[in-house]
């Protein structure tokens, strides 16, 4: 079976088990497991962070972020079909008291623009929530995987900071991005306040993030990890598989951007598939059903059927992703099993 729901889906390499097995750890609570305080430190100095801390998931990255940087009653800026709004289980207002204001990108892909901005910050009335946080999205996962220039975030950056407002980057494919335009790491980092990082994704983890930022923040993050139940004893032996990752499947992911290519490929030339947005960036393949082919599951069922796992996430809505677990031949093979669907 050739499993293209997610990124997620990875299984740790020998090379990464070996390193698993070899981690030195200790009570990450107390601050004593050596290959996290490690992994914490050089992750922070490749995003020119002044410190890390390890979570393990995104989402608990993210919700950290907006609980130390907004108080009950803030309000967030982020695009409406960013991560943290949709699938984060309304954790900005459950865990925080803090309004999400979502905001559609003109150009349908997830990237906002500061004109899509404008005019969107409360007046500082009692009868308004306080505008504080603007979250954007790198690559943005519903937009299709599709990378914000760095242009287009400075240009943000300098009209939030312009209003006292602050900037969170949701980078869980960050890497890709980084692989896609060669951006560095520090480069992205630059242009926020605090970074989101996943190892789990396309760096094939079998768990682990990392929120970034300054210190002062950072600290204050370690008492909301603990309060959102994220506090983790030995668990430098997941440390260690980022350690690997960082070291062996950064720049392989251009691998995967290639190998979404063919699946697009594939995609347009299926009458009643349409691309949305039409061409693959990096390694997220999404694509919409018309009504010829039925739904999105029965479409999906028939896939499984010839082999091809892809996820429905919508009525007619189909995602496909390229992982460090599928090889170009799969995804050839794969191509063919969504070109029969035009048979």
């Amino acid at each position: 079976m050739i499993d293209l729901r997610s990124d997620t889906v990875t299984k740790p390499t020998p090379g990464m088990l070996a390193a698993m097995m070899a981690a030195e750890v200790g009570d990450d609570v107390f601050g004593e497991d050596p290959t996290v305080n490690e992994l914490e430190r050089r992750t922070a100095a490749l995003f020119g962070k002044e410190a890390g801390l390890f979570v393990p998931t995104g989402t608990m990255a993210n919700q950290i972020a907006v609980r130390v940087h907004c108080r009950p009653q803030d309000e967030i800026l982020l695009e409406s079909t960013s991560h943290i709004y949709l699938w984060e289980a309304g954790g900005p207002a459950a865990l925080s008291g803090v309004t999400c204001r979502p905001i559609d990108s003109r150009t349908r892909n997830g990237l906002l623009g500061d004109g899509d901005l404008a005019n969107k910050i409360r007046p500082d009335d009692m009868h308004a929530v306080r505008t504080r946080l603007v979250c954007l999205e790198n690559t943005h996962n519903r937009g299709g995987g599709t990378v914000y220039s760095p242009d287009a975030i400075n240009s943000i950056s300098r009209w939030a900071r312009h209003h006292g407002l602050a900037m969170h980057l949701d980078g869980a494919r960050i890497w890709n991005a980084i692989v896609k335009t060669g951006v560095s790491a520090e480069g992205w980092g630059n242009m926020f306040d605090t970074v989101a990082v996943c190892f789990s994704k396309g760096l094939g983890t079998p768990a682990g993030s990392m929120l970034l930022g300054p210190r002062d923040l950072i600290a204050y993050g370690r008492r909301i990890r603990k309060l959102f139940g994220g506090a983790m004893r030995q668990v430098g032996y997941l440390a260690a598989a980022c350690h690997y990752a960082l070291e062996h499947n950064i720049h392989r992911l251009a691998e995967d951007h290639a190998n979404a290519a063919i699946i697009a490929k594939a995609v347009e030339e299926v009458p009643g598939f349409t691309l949305t947005p039409p061409e693959a960036e990096t390694n997220l393949v999404w694509f919409e059903v018309d009504a010829r082919h039925g739904t999105a599951k029965q479409v999906a069922e028939r896939f499984k059927a010839n082999g091809v796992l892809v996820a429905a996430l919508g009525q007619n809505v189909i995602r496909a992703v390229t992982h460090l677990d599928v090889t170009r031949e799969q995804c050839e093979k794969a191509a063919e099993a969504i070109r029969a669907q035009a048979r």
